[in-house]
C-alpha cells in the first residue's frame, strides 16, 4: 500500500531589503515649516514564481509626507522573502502567498521603514498592525466582483 501523498512543505529561504528609497525634494526650506504634515501610507503585496515550488513575496509601502501641496520625504521601502511552497492545492498556495508570507515579511519592513525615515532626520514613522487575511479576502472579492462585470466600489 503505497498511498502516500507527499507532506506539504513551507519553509522561508530568504527574507531581505529588495529597495529602498527616500527623497526629500524641497529641502531645506520645508524643515523650517512649524505646520504639522499630513501622512499618506500605501501598502502593497505581490507575488511571483520564481522556480518550481519557489515564490517571492514581497511588501512594499509608500510613505508620503507633506505640507500644504509640498512633500516633505517621499519613502518607498519594499521587502521580499523567498518562500518555498510545495504540495498544496494551488488556492492555498495562493493564501499563503497573500496572508502568511506578507505576515512573516511586514515586522522587517516596518523597522526598515522607521529606521529610514529616522535616519534622515525625521521622527520614525510606525507603519500599524496589517491583517493581511482581511486585505486578501477583499482583493478576491474585488477580482470576483471585476470578473462578474459588477462595478466595483
Amino acid at each position: 500500500m503505497s498511498d502516500q501523498t507527499p507532506a506539504p512543505v513551507f519553509q522561508i529561504q530568504r527574507v531581505y531589503l529588495k529597495e529602498a528609497s527616500l527623497e526629500q525634494p524641497n529641502s531645506p526650506a520645508i524643515l523650517l515649516e512649524q505646520e504639522q504634515p499630513n501622512v499618506e501610507i500605501q501598502l502593497g503585496v505581490e507575488a511571483a514564481p520564481v522556480a518550481d515550488g519557489i515564490f517571492e513575496v514581497g511588501v512594499t509601502a509608500t510613505v508620503h509626507t507633506k505640507i500644504k501641496d509640498k512633500t516633505v520625504f517621499l519613502a518607498e521601502v519594499k521587502q521580499a522573502g523567498i518562500f518555498e511552497i510545495r504540495n498544496l492545492p494551488q488556492e492555498q498556495i495562493a493564501q499563503v502567498m497573500g496572508i502568511a508570507c506578507p505576515q512573516i515579511i511586514y515586522p522587517y519592513l516596518r523597522g526598515n521603514v522607521a529606521d529610514m525615515i529616522q535616519r534622515a532626520g525625521f521622527p520614525p514613522v510606525h507603519l500599524t498592525e496589517i491583517n493581511f487575511q482581511a486585505m486578501y479576502e477583499q482583493q478576491q472579492a474585488q477580482k470576483e466582483q471585476q470578473a462578474s462585470g459588477t462595478p466595483v466600489q
